[in-house]
C-alpha cells in the first residue's frame, strides 16, 4: 500500500536580537539571527522526547515529509516519519538549517542590519560551536528541555559531537554517522582546492558579487562541487555507473574536441557542478567548509575541556556508524573518534562498520543496516 507522506513546512524564527545577541567564538557578535527549521511529531509534556537531526554540508532544514511548494521529499525522508527508524509517532524531530548557510538561516548572503546590504566577507568567521549555539537557541524557542538524541551525518556528526561537548547535560545519546573528529590532510586538501577555485574566480570580486549584476563565481563554485563530489562517491560506484563505455574514437578531429568533456564521467561531473550552482552560494560554501577544517575538539587548545565534558558524563552512549566504501570520512575516522571518546572516559561507545557501495553518500541512500542502527541507537 502506498502511504501518504506528511506535508513538511519550513518555518523561521529569530533566535538572536539586539537585546540578546550571540557572541561567537571569534569574539564578534551577531544581533540578528534567523533560523529556518522543520519539525515532525509532537513534543511531549516533559519536553524530553526530541531528536535533533544535524544536517550535512549543503543540505537544509527539509529533512522529511513532502515540501508543498516543490513536491520533493526531505533529504532523509527514508529514515524520519511515522514507523520509520526516527519514529515521529514517538519522537519530536527537529532539523534546523546551519548558521552560515544560504538556505534560510543567517549567513554571509544575508543582509547586514547595520548597512542593509549583504554581509559578504564582513560576516564574521564561524566555528561549529557557533552553529551549535544557534541550534540550542532554536530548541529553547521550541520549548525543548532535553534531547533524547542528537543524530548527525558527516558535518552533522561534528555538530552533534560539539553539542554534547558544549552541553552534555542536555543530551541522552549521540548517533554520529560517516563523520570525523579531526580531518586528515587529504580531507583538508580537497576542501582547500575547492575554496581556492571560488576565490580565484574573477566573478567572486572579493565577495562583493552579491551587490552587483552578473552570475558571480559560478565557475569556481562548480569546480569546488566537482572536487567535493569525487570524494563523496566510491571508485566502485563510479565504475558501475560510468565506467562501461567504449574508448574514444582516434584520432580526434581537433584539439578543441579532444579536450572537451566527452566521457560519461566528465559530463556527469559537469552536471553535478551546474545543478549545484543553481541552489547554493559560493560565500556560504566558503563559510561552511572552513569550520570543518578547524574542528578537532580532542586536539589542541580545547582538548582538556572536551575530555572533561566526556569524563563528567561517561555513561552517555555514543553510537558511531561508518561505511566500508567511504574514503572521505571512513572507518579510520570513526576508529580515531571512538578512541578519543574512550580515552576521555566514555564508557558506552559503539562503533559499527556497514557495507555499502556508494562511498560517503551512503548515508543518503538505502544503505543496508543503517535503519537498524538508527532504531537500535534510539530504542532506549
Amino acid at each position: 500500500m502506498t502511504r501518504t507522506e506528511p506535508i513538511a513546512r519550513t518555518e523561521r524564527v529569530v533566535v538572536a536580537t539586539h537585546d540578546d545577541p550571540l557572541t561567537l567564538v571569534c569574539g564578534r557578535t551577531l544581533d540578528h539571527i534567523e533560523v529556518a527549521y522543520e519539525t515532525y511529531g509532537t513534543l511531549n509534556a516533559a519536553a524530553d522526547n526530541a531528536v535533533y537531526v544535524c544536517h550535512a554540508l549543503t543540505a537544509d532544514a527539509h529533512a522529511a515529509g513532502i515540501d508543498p511548494a516543490t513536491g520533493t521529499p526531505g533529504w532523509w525522508d527514508a529514515h524520519i516519519g511515522p514507523g520509520r527508524p526516527i519514529d515521529t509517532d514517538r519522537f519530536f524531530v527537529v532539523c534546523g538549517n546551519l548558521l552560515g548557510s544560504c538556505l534560510g538561516t543567517t549567513g554571509p548572503t544575508s543582509d547586514d542590519p547595520a548597512t542593509g546590504r549583504p554581509y559578504g566577507l564582513t560576516f564574521p568567521p564561524i566555528h561549529i560551536a557557533d552553529q551549535v549555539a544557534v541550534h540550542r537557541r532554536l530548541c529553547a524557542a521550541l520549548g525543548v528541555r532535553r534531547l533524547h538524541a542528537l543524530v548527525g551525518p558527516s558535518l552533522g556528526g561534528m555538530q552533534a559531537l560539539q553539542w554534547f561537548l558544549d552541553a552534555p547535560e542536555e543530551v541522552d545519546r549521540t548517533v554520529l554517522i560517516a563523520t570525523s573528529g579531526r580531518l586528515s590532510a587529504e580531507n583538508r586538501a580537497f576542501s582547500a582546492a575547492g575554496r581556492q577555485a571560488i576565490l580565484d574566480d574573477p566573478g567572486f570580486d572579493g565577495g562583493r558579487y552579491l551587490e552587483r549584476d552578473g552570475p558571480g563565481p559560478v565557475h569556481g563554485l562548480a569546480a569546488a562541487r566537482r572536487f567535493a563530489h569525487i570524494t563523496y562517491v566510491s571508485g566502485g560506484s563510479l565504475e558501475t555507473k560510468l565506467g562501461d563505455e567504449p574508448a574514444a574514437a582516434w584520432p580526434p578531429a581537433d584539439a578543441a574536441s579532444w579536450l572537451a568533456p566527452s566521457r560519461a564521467v566528465e559530463t556527469y561531473l559537469a552536471h553535478q557542478g551546474s545543478v549545484f550552482v543553481e541552489r547554493f552560494d559560493a560565500l556560504s560554501y566558503l563559510y561552511l567548509t572552513r569550520p570543518m577544517d578547524d574542528f578537532a575538539p580532542f586536539h589542541g587548545a580545547g582538548a582538556a575541556r572536551a575530555r572533561a565534558a566526556v569524563a563528567a558524563h561517561p555513561g552517555v552512549p555514543h553510537h558511531l556508524v561508518s561505511f566500508d566504501s567511504d574514503w572521505r570520512f571512513g572507518v579510520d575516522h570513526a576508529a580515531r573518534l571512538a578512541a578519543d571518546l574512550r580515552n576521555a572516559g566514555a564508557r558506552a561507545v559503539t562503533q559499527t562498520e556497514l557495507s555499502a557501495p556508494w562511498g560517503h553518500d551512503s548515508f543518503l541512500l538505502d544503505a543496508p543496516g543503517l535503519p537498524e542502527q538508527l532504531e537500535s541507537a534510539l530504542a532506549d
